[in-house]
């Protein structure tokens, strides 16, 4: 573990005809993170304390945050399709995935279309599977700003990860990836209905994290999850909402760290 606060760095590659922007940091096993439908903020704590045990990869998605908007691209599977490419193009190997909420959804495209390849499947309040009884947030019906605020159990995180008030830069990305949102992921929305029967081939040990107080995916995605991947398993972090990462950042890393350096 390095003593030091990582060094980040990030460039701009070529995938698929688009630029897809690419923030990495850390050195050791190759870790990828994948984004909510939000973006990202540039830094957080938990990608810093990743990347003292790791080389973290943190890509905006193709349509968010910095990467370009590919007019091709429409639906979530085309997604996995170029962080696939990605990986190939950095010939990156022993992998493990860690998506956060939408970013999941992502990560577990990825898991279906290569069950063996990957080290690590790490899912965080992950869209893509559809509840049964309950449904996920809607944020068609609610202001960006809204969305935002749902994703937190404590409003005391939303200021201290954006600002009491968010910038003019900020709310006008939440508004351009929400756009992004609904061209590849509105009709059904947030979810894949041949996700479920896909993910039973996946051979990569997972761990499906959901934080108690998710108002966003409910807790019984996460139960679907596990039913779905033969080798997985339920962690729930109290006093958290969808964006465990932005709430309780340490406590999600010490527990994926542990994970992916596990036998």
């Amino acid at each position: 573990m390095s003593l030091h606060p990582p060094s980040w760095t990030s460039q701009t590659i070529t995938i698929a005809g688009a630029g897809l922007h690419v923030a990495r940091a850390g050195t050791g096993a190759p870790v990828l993170v994948l984004h909510h439908d939000v973006g990202s903020p540039e830094r957080l704590p938990f990608y810093d304390a990743l990347a003292r045990d790791f080389t973290v990869l943190v890509p905006s998605h193709p349509g968010y945050d910095k990467s370009e908007r590919p007019a091709w691209l429409r639906n979530v599977r085309d997604v996995a399709a170029v962080y696939q490419w990605l990986l190939a193009a950095r010939h990156l190997t022993d992998v493990s995935l860690v998506g956060l909420g939408f970013g999941g959804w992502i990560a577990s495209e990825m898991a279906s279309l290569a069950p063996r390849t990957f080290r690590r499947l790490i899912l965080v309040g992950a869209m893509g599977i559809k509840p049964e009884r309950g449904q996920i947030a809607d944020q068609a019906l609610v202001s960006y700003i809204d969305y935002v605020k749902l994703g937190f159990g404590d409003l005391t995180a939303y200021e201290r990860t954006f600002g009491a008030e968010p910038s003019t830069e900020t709310l006008e990305q939440w508004d351009l990836n929400r756009e992004m949102t609904f061209r590849i992921a509105w009709k059904p929305y947030m979810y894949n209905p041949t996700l479920p029967h896909l993910l039973g081939g996946v051979a990569t040990p997972s761990l499906v994290v959901w934080g108690r107080d998710d108002r966003v995916v409910p807790l019984e995605c996460g139960e679907r999850y596990v039913k779905a991947l033969p080798n997985a398993r339920l962690h729930v972090i109290e006093r958290a909402g969808h964006f465990v990462e932005m709430e309780r950042g340490e406590e999600l890393a010490r527990l994926i760290t542990d994970f992916v350096t596990s036998r």
